[in-house]
């Protein structure tokens, strides 16, 4: 009978394409992968892996395997979650994941609590952008996500999954500590026009919707410098080189040289929320997880961030 755990590192060898990057997802040392999947090659007399310059890549035989793979380890995750889901949350396994902004915020406040009730439960956590993990909470990667979305804009995340909304996150203004606009009373984005910019890079939802208010707001926004990172947005503010709309999750420590104003009459929001994977049985642990989750976001709001 072919072993499980060796299924799964062949699927990762796979679909990583090297011996080294599957050790490193599966936290084995890399021997340990070679071996596992020699021990399979030797159980089904064939050649699972082909390996070359270019790297390594799964023969005819090997794709065939990793296919029912697939099937086979998606149906012991379904049959653990309905185990677990008959014992409570009194073990079992939760997988999370989170955008980073949430990570560093909610997060930590909600496995804190969550552990110190349910401290049977094995928690994991990764992360990753909202178009990044939602296709994998869909494919049974993960029970609970947490995501974003800007309000009036369908990123088609929400297919597939149960939604949870936790709170309103709105995007402030990061301007110059000393910046001649910072101490006007009603800021609108149009009185930005001819300002530099700093933003997360081009491609992320964030970015996207700055550009989508500047042009609602007439004009062009004139990028100077990108970072995904929101502290060196920050500090890229504060040396002048730019203004910058930075969600509130992301500033829960703010320099004292840049000023955070409001827009008027409302800044960008975006939605915070929670989903899990529709048409599957949503285990208690997910259950206690959400209503944490809610209590954490409640916590935040009425802290102003």
């Amino acid at each position: 009978m072919l072993n499980v755990q060796r299924l799964k590192v062949l699927r990762e060898v796979a679909a990583r394409g090297s011996f080294s990057a599957a050790a490193d997802a599966l936290s084995y040392s890399q021997p340990a992968v070679s071996q596992a999947v020699a021990t399979l090659e030797a159980e089904t007399g064939v050649t699972l892996i082909e390996r070359d310059r270019r790297g390594v890549r799964p023969t005819a035989a090997g794709e065939v395997l990793v296919g029912h793979a697939e099937a086979i380890l998606a149906r012991l995750d379904v049959a653990e979650s309905e185990v677990a889901a008959i014992a409570g949350v009194r073990g079992g396994h939760l997988r999370i994941a989170s955008f980073p902004t949430a990570g560093a915020t909610l997060i930590p406040v909600a496995v804190a609590t969550f552990r110190a009730a349910h401290p049977l439960v094995t928690l994991t956590l990764a992360e990753g952008e909202p178009e990044e993990i939602a296709p994998r909470l869909r494919e049974g990667e993960f029970d609970l996500v947490l995501l974003f979305e800007f309000q009036g804009v369908s990123e088609g995340l929400g297919a597939g999954m149960r939604r949870l909304e936790l709170l309103e996150d709105p995007m402030h203004l990061a301007l110059p500590k000393g910046h001649a606009l910072a101490s006007k009373s009603k800021l609108r984005l149009e009185d930005l026009a001819s300002e530099s910019w700093v933003q997360t890079s081009a491609s992320s939802p964030c970015a996207r919707h700055v550009v989508r208010s500047c042009h609602a707001a007439g004009f062009e926004p004139r990028v100077s410098f990108e970072s995904d990172d929101y502290q060196t947005v920050q500090g890229l503010v504060a040396s002048g080189v730019g203004v910058a709309l930075i969600p509130q999750l992301a500033l829960s420590t703010v320099r004292e040289d840049i000023a955070i104003r409001s827009l008027y009459p409302r800044s960008p929001v975006r939605s915070v929320l929670a989903a899990t994977p529709r048409g599957t049985p949503v285990m208690p642990a997910v259950s206690t997880m959400l209503e944490v989750l809610q209590s954490a976001a409640r916590s935040f709001e009425q802290a102003g961030g």
